[in-house]
């Protein structure tokens, strides 16, 4: 026992309320010189407060007390360890808010838990063995050795925060990679590689990636919330082994790549940007478009976009995406630029007349060398003004037939015009979702085939008799034909018509 306690002494770390800085922190340092010739312990952790959302202390007479106990039975303690370490550092003062706990409980838990059970359903189905014969990852698709990664990346991180008690740091770490990237990127763009067909080296790739990004989240994840990470452990091993007692995860610095993960990181900005100019003019993203326009400024940027220029043109429903050289403008577009006030005045707080009149003097190509190069000189009578380019605020209007964005040194033109064939293209597309609902409804499995009848319309008839291929071949159906009148349908409420269409399980 005395050597077991010498090995262990002094203590690492000691927690304790920002009010015992006087009295327990110091006494157990008094004590241990006295009677060691030590100190107690290596790092202190000051928690800070608990205060109610307002930022008022909780008291019984203020009324604002939370109970933990009832908050525990109701939202769960791992939902409420997670939303208290990740809303604010230990030594922090916590505003407390129970709303908080549940969006936790939703955006993390809710998300976390739908993609565990998108992999089980579908390996279920499949048969998937994690003992099965590992694909290198160096010979798995760019987006799963992109997430593969980012997860080497994770596991750097976080251990680093750990061991710098930072577990703020570390929750909200694991969380940005659930949310964005695992969930809202990798699951998303591949679920495909999931649905039907025979186990391939593909598919078998895809499975091994998401379960090896799963188990080494539930490892992560264990110091801040035990109770679910072990459950998530049990379900996806066969081990009758607590989480708590394997190996941390450590990382592979070889699989780390940096310029894939930037290449990731530009098509998840670029899509996003694109997503959003989609809404404004109000093109569905099941309506196919034309061409996105994306023009650059370093060489670098240039290859990385085009590296995963399908992968966005996939992502947005779009046929074309045109990414310009550096040095070449995206024609008839109209640029404006203002004077950052902010940053200026720090510098130049009595030119900042002159400087600001001679922004309005600005020609589209000096705009634009400002945007490539970073930085632009200002002749001015009182002396020359070096512009860096955070002291430029730079914004795009539209071009005829066209909508504009830029966002930071990204700027993205897209073709919202639509033709015939893409109109035909879209209905398709809104065919097949809707398709997709109505096998759920019907409770048919994801393996079950169908047959689909469509009763004649004019609105539609082209679409399925150019894209009935397509439709059947994304609902699983074994025929699809239109026919004059249907006596029992379910009815689809379109915009601005309505189809009957029957489907029945083979």
């Amino acid at each position: 026992m005395k050597e077991n306690f010498n090995a262990n002494y002094p203590a690492d770390f000691i927690s304790e309320g920002v009010d015992q800085t006087r009295g327990w922190f110091f006494t157990l340092h008094a004590i241990s010189t006295m009677v060691k010739g030590s100190v107690a312990f290596k790092n202190v952790i000051s928690n800070g407060l608990v205060l109610d959302k307002n930022g008022n202390k909780m008291s019984k007479r203020l009324g604002n007390a939370v109970d933990p106990f009832s908050t525990i039975e109701k939202y769960g303690s791992d939902p409420l360890r997670w939303y208290m370490m990740t809303n604010a550092s230990p030594w922090d003062n916590l505003k407390f808010d129970i709303e908080g706990i549940e969006e936790v409980r939703r955006k993390f838990f809710g998300t976390l838990y739908n993609t565990y059970s998108f992999f089980a359903l579908y390996a279920n189905v499949d048969g998937f063995s994690p003992d099965a014969e590992q694909i290198p990852v160096s010979e798995r698709p760019e987006i799963d050795r992109w997430v593969i990664s980012l997860l080497n990346t994770l596991i750097k991180d976080v251990t680093a925060y750990y061991e710098d008690y930072e577990p703020t740091r570390a929750g909200r770490a694991i969380q940005d990679f659930v949310g964005e990237n695992l969930s809202n990127w990798y699951v998303r763009l591949n679920r495909k590689r999931f649905w039907g067909g025979e186990m391939n080296a593909d598919k078998l790739a895809a499975y091994q990636t998401l379960y090896e990004c799963l188990l080494t989240v539930s490892k992560l994840m264990s110091p801040i919330a035990p109770f679910y990470a072990d459950k998530l452990y049990l379900d996806l091993t066969s081990e009758n082994k607590s989480v708590h007692l394997t190996d941390f995860p450590k990382y592979n610095e070889n699989l780390i790549d940096k310029n894939l993960e930037e290449c990731m990181s530009l098509a998840q900005q670029i899509s996003s940007m694109i997503l959003a100019l989609r809404r404004k003019a109000e093109k569905k993203v099941r309506q196919p478009l034309l061409k996105a326009v994306v023009p650059t400024s370093e060489q670098k940027t240039f290859e990385q976009i085009k590296y995963v220029a399908e992968l966005i043109k996939s992502e947005v429903n779009i046929k074309e995406l045109e990414v310009l050289q550096p040095n070449v403008d995206l024609e008839n577009l109209v640029k404006k630029n203002k004077p950052n006030f902010k940053t200026l005045g720090k510098k130049y707080g009595k030119q900042m007349k002159e400087i600001a009149a001679a922004f309005g003097g600005f020609s589209q190509q000096e705009i634009s060398e400002i945007e490539k190069s970073g930085e632009h000189t200002l002749k001015l009578p009182s002396g020359d003004v070096l512009l860096a380019a955070e002291d430029v605020e730079i914004t795009t209007e539209d071009m005829p037939g066209w909508t504009v964005t830029n966002e930071g040194r990204l700027t993205v033109a897209l073709d919202i015009t639509v033709t015939p064939e893409l109109e035909r293209e879209g209905i398709a597309r809104e065919l097949v979702n809707r398709i997709q609902n109505l096998r759920k409804q019907n409770g048919y499995e994801i393996t079950d085939k169908i047959s689909i009848k469509i009763e004649a319309k004019a609105e539609i008839n082209d679409t399925v008799t150019d894209f009935g291929q397509y439709i059947s071949a994304q609902t699983l159906g074994k025929t699809i034909e239109l026919v004059e009148k249907l006596t029992t349908f379910a009815e689809l409420d379109f915009e601005e018509y309505k189809i009957k269409i029957l489907i029945e399980k083979n």
